[in-house]
């Protein structure tokens, strides 16, 4: 994963913190792009009350991503994952 991560305000809607996202990205069971997209990614993990959650993010090069998406795991995103 980058080493550099991005913000997005729109990123902690739902309410979780980038205390949240980090744990889900540190403890990450799918890493990939999101079905029909280019550009955007998903992961899987779970976030510091150990609760299944997605985020969403863009490559911005080689060390740093920008998140702008994080929410429980919703089951649309959770089948999608799993076909792949």
């Amino acid at each position: 994963m980058a080493d550099n991560i991005q913000f997005e305000e729109v990123a902690f809607k739902h309410g979780y913190t980038q205390e949240d996202i980090i744990r889900a990205i540190d403890t990450q069971i799918y890493d990939g792009l999101l079905e029909g997209e280019d550009d955007i990614y998903a992961i899987i993990g779970f976030d510091i009350s150990a609760n299944p959650i997605e985020v969403f993010y863009n490559i911005i090069d080689n060390e740093t991503i920008r998140v702008f998406h994080a929410m429980y795991l919703r089951d649309k995103v959770a089948v999608q994952m799993r076909n792949k």
